[in-house]
């Protein structure tokens, strides 16, 4: 059974506006996932790895988006390939690329000996292939919330992304990847913002609203 998990009450209390409230808990949120030592760090993203591994199996055989992690994400590379190697022929990993500034994201296809290169924003990312539609996404989150809303880099790129997603009658699973210094009772969301099913921390997995794993 997923972990029925209670928001930590260790993020300041903020005031003002809506978006500078999230920009100052953006900035309070990442510095301190930057201040994890790389064994917790690495400690963290193994424990990560085995929750989705154990509570959502499924995923095994889907088209699943991932994030190259970058700024201490947790690093879900290791399972990605566990994945590969089951040889299981409807698995993809799948990594986002940056077609176009303010535009939805899209996805290629990786392999752990694969060229990339970096996108404008210095992330690695396939050069070449065909674009394919995730069935599922695994999202890192700077924070997140109760309501399964979740807190990223202020581009938007993943609620465009969903929003499109929706619109083409696709409903891909997402869940939030993050640690649990990212949990807040509320990150304000706003009326763009895209609820996530799931999120898993290293403590477990927190299902939104009665998703199912």
């Amino acid at each position: 059974m997923a972990a029925d998990l209670r928001p930590e009450k260790n993020v300041a209390i903020l005031t003002g506006t809506p978006q500078s409230t999230r920009q100052i808990l953006r900035r309070q949120l990442l510095e301190r996932r930057l201040a994890l030592s790389s064994d917790e760090w690495a400690r963290h993203s193994k424990a990560i790895c085995g929750y989705l591994q154990a509570f959502f199996p499924q995923l095994a055989g889907l088209r699943v988006g991932f994030c190259w992690p970058i700024r201490n994400e947790p690093d879900l590379r290791p399972l990605l390939e566990t994945w590969m190697a089951a040889g299981n022929p409807r698995f993809s990993a799948l990594l986002p690329v940056v077609v176009a500034e303010n535009a939805p994201l899209a996805f290629r296809r990786w392999a752990p000996a694969m060229p990339l290169h970096a996108d404008r924003y210095g992330i690695p990312t396939p050069a070449e292939g065909d674009f394919i539609l995730p069935e599922a996404l695994l999202l890192p989150v700077n924070g997140f919330d109760t309501a399964g809303y979740r807190l990223g880099y202020g581009g938007g790129y993943f609620d465009r992304t969903l929003a499109a997603l929706h619109a083409q009658g696709l409903q891909p699973l997402t869940i939030g990847i993050g640690f649990e210094l990212a949990r807040v009772d509320s990150i304000s969301p706003e009326a763009h913002d895209q609820p996530l099913d799931a999120v898993v921390t290293e403590a477990g997995v927190f299902m939104i609203n009665g998703a199912a794993g």
